[in-house]
């Protein structure tokens, strides 16, 4: 008889060609799991090419879940299982696996010519190489096309029902409902494709149950949480989502002027949704027409939003300094991803850090946040709708593509509870002066155009201070280069929180290296280690308490996924000899590579 094993926490991983459907039977996964009540995050990993050569390893395609019934903050390091279905997608991920681990491989691609194309010279199935994990192996194709027979599909549209095959057997493996995904094939496919969907998914689960392939199956319990509503959301749609909230708390209609590229265009795509919101999106010929075209409609009154990633930050640059010129508000949200140019457009990094902060020409200052988790995404949107608006001011917001891609459960915040900060077109006429300001935010009046009597000049040209006239004064031009710099020097942002020992090591982190400082952190600490993990989310300026945290603590270590770009801002502001750790691979930190970090760097004596 097969065992229930209970455990807290599993990672898996599904793997296979691009074109396997790794990813719908991922979120397929996660979406039970949800809904069950776990806590989870995900991270799928796409590769660069539309369509590598099947069965390459260029082409393999995966998506990592971590579930449990406890507060989790990555989508693991390793996993405890992995759905391999082709030679490619097991070499590519077999080094991942925890030793002992389940493979389940599909048999029938593990022949010759798949070997050939995967660069694999002999068949790990039978040579002795995977000795120490357990390896079952299905032959999905043959068992996919028993469910299915009788309702006339091709060999190429039975081949594509295999993957809901694969989640039938995990299905039952991890004692997951088949109810969820069952709802999703009713209402995504028409038949005959509903039925064949419907088959190989129950065919697997049930194929699980009756062969003796498995020795036990695992249940995970679900978490306790707070009552509430919740979903789960990925990074791109909780931005966008954010950024309808911001628009709405400034009572101001949003405009999204952008041009597709990855890992930025699913917010351009959730967004194009919310039309009834007040939302207009227009998808530009190109990265220059996307951001100018947001400047105008934050000149015409809207706020101006605009989405990209590094290789378009670069071609938006001068129109940054036209929005920083107008003092007009614009969010620019920037997902980033491997490069320089064209780089890894799949793969994730945070190396566009001191881009964001000083790359334009000029002395050109822009606040620069960045969200730290998924979920993040959305409070970091509203976030810098609020200091847009609030001081005249373009924004960026930094991601990345382990954000954007990334999934956890959100509660559902109730809007009401959110802060309003309603924008206050200026109207009075009498003493008006287009570049007069705010003496708390420096911020200047944001005008209506064609509204009488406040007609003024707009451009990105020097304005003189007060009328905003053309300028090519000097003294006025060093005015206004400190007067602006002053405005963003000055934005009220929150102190860093610190988690940890008050002494000791301190590891300090911004983005999505999140999830696995703060999991090192708290293994350190219950190894006996003194260490204490602050968490940036506003870079410039940075939040007032964080030196002198840099100068209390007895080391500082900075783990990024780039060479150490925070790292020379904290040095140039602070004085204080922070530890770079970086990592440029394409790929997050892994919780063992930040507590190996903090090991080698720990603080024997407080300072």
């Amino acid at each position: 008889m097969k065992t229930v094993q209970s455990v807290d926490h599993v990672v898996i991983r599904f793997a296979g060609d691009s074109g396997d459907g790794m990813q719908i039977v991922g979120s397929q996964f996660t979406n039970t799991t949800a809904l069950l009540g776990n806590d989870l995050a995900t991270f799928p990993d796409f590769p660069a090419e539309i369509r590598a050569p099947a069965g390459t390893l260029a082409g393999v395609s995966g998506f990592q879940l971590h579930f449990a019934s406890h507060d989790i903050f990555t989508p693991g390091d390793a996993p405890e299982a992995i759905i391999a279905m082709n030679p490619a997608a097991l070499k590519a991920n077999v080094a991942d696996l925890k030793k002992g681990g389940l493979i389940i491989a599909n048999k029938e691609k593990f022949i010759d010519r798949e070997f050939e194309k995967a660069g694999i010279t002999s068949n790990p199935l039978e040579d002795g190489s995977l000795s120490d994990y357990q390896v079952v192996s299905v032959d999905l194709a043959r068992q996919t096309k028993l469910a299915v027979d009788g309702l006339g599909l091709s060999g190429k549209e039975t081949e594509r029902c295999k993957n809901f095959y694969a989640l039938g057997m995990t299905y039952w493996l991890y004692s997951r409902p088949m109810e969820t995904t069952e709802r999703w094939i009713n209402a995504k496919f028409k038949e005959p494709y509903r039925e064949a969907n419907l088959r190989a998914l129950r065919a697997g689960f049930n194929y699980a149950e009756t062969v003796e392939l498995f020795t036990s199956r695992y249940e995970v319990a679900p978490m306790k949480q707070e009552p509430g509503l919740y979903r789960n959301i990925m990074g791109n749609q909780a931005a966008a989502l954010g950024l309808v909230v911001g628009a709405s708390k400034a009572n101001v209609p949003l405009f999204l002027g952008s041009y597709p590229i990855t890992p930025a265009s699913d917010i351009l795509h959730y967004l194009s949704g919310y039309k009834a919101h007040g939302v207009i999106t227009f998808q530009a010929e190109d990265e220059i027409a996307a951001i100018t075209s947001a400047i105008g409609a934050s000149f015409g009154g809207h706020l101006g939003l605009t989405t990209t990633s590094g290789p378009g930050m670069a071609l938006k640059t001068e129109a940054m300094g036209l929005a920083v010129m107008t003092e007009l508000p614009l969010v620019i949200v920037n997902i980033q991803r491997g490069g320089p140019s064209t780089g890894l457009p799949t793969k994730t990094e945070q190396s566009d850090l001191l881009q964001a902060v000083y790359g334009r020409n000029g002395e050109c200052p822009i606040p620069v946040i960045a969200a730290s988790t998924p979920s993040d995404c959305f409070e970091m949107a509203v976030e810098a709708v609020r200091i847009a608006v609030t001081y005249m001011t373009p924004v960026i917001l930094l991601t990345d593509g382990y954000l954007a891609n990334g999934s956890e459960p959100w509660r559902v915040p109730n809007v009401d509870n959110i802060p309003a900060f309603p924008v206050s077109f200026h109207t009075e006429t009498a003493g008006f002066k287009a570049y007069s300001r705010n003496p708390e935010t420096l911020a200047r009046p944001w005008v209506r155009p064609g509204t009488p009597g406040l007609e003024h000049r707009i451009g990105g040209i020097e304005k003189a201070e007060g009328t905003g006239n053309v300028s090519y004064e000097p003294l006025n031009h060093e005015l206004m280069v400190k007067t602006r710099a002053a405005k963003v020097a000055g934005i009220k942002v929150p102190d860093v929180e610190v988690h940890g020992d008050p002494d000791g090591l301190l590891v300090v982190g911004w983005g999505s290296t999140f999830g696995a400082i703060r999991v090192a952190v708290d293994m350190a600490r219950r190894e006996g280690l003194r260490v204490a993990h602050a968490h940036v989310r506003h870079i410039h300026p940075l939040p007032a308490n964080l030196l002198g945290l840099l100068g209390h603590y007895g080391r500082v270590i900075v783990p990024e996924m780039n060479l150490g770009q925070l790292v020379k801002l904290l040095r140039e502001q602070s004085l204080v000899d922070c530890v770079s750790i970086p990592k440029v691979q394409g790929q997050a930190f892994k919780i063992a590579e930040v507590l190996t970090a903090i090991r080698h760097h720990q603080v024997t004596e407080a300072k």
